[in-house]
């Protein structure tokens, strides 16, 4: 499975972005997808998950909403109300047998895309 992120950019505070993640591979529709993030100086971070459900980290619930188009084997991340805390570098990333324990866990998640600046102004 090969995964190409797009959709970052910059941005003012309280502005909006969609990421998208397009997934090559007959299995989408079976894969758990994620995405992580990187602020400078910072670990990587979890962001967001759908499987059969979604999952959100805390400080984006409400904010951010994940979803996945498997006719089109893609899944995106619609982020509303941007803070410049949200800067970072984003990654997609897919998993075959991820645990809904383990969404949040980077280890559970077999291929990873190559990341889209996510900047945002205050």
């Amino acid at each position: 499975v090969q995964l190409q992120a797009s959709g970052g950019g910059l941005v003012q505070a309280g502005g909006s972005l969609r990421l998208s993640c397009a997934a090559s591979g007959r299995t989408f529709g079976s894969l758990v997808m994620g995405w992580f993030r990187r602020a400078p100086g910072k670990e990587r971070e979890f962001v967001a998950a759908v499987g059969r459900s979604t999952y959100y980290t805390d400080s984006v619930t409400g904010r951010f909403t994940i979803s996945r188009d498997n006719a089109k084997n893609t899944v995106y991340l619609q982020m509303n109300s941007l803070t410049p805390e949200d800067t970072a570098v984003y990654y997609c990333a897919a998993g075959e047998s991820v645990t809904v324990d383990g969404v949040s866990v980077p280890t559970q998640y077999n291929y990873w895309g190559q990341g889209t600046q996510v900047t945002v102004s205050s």
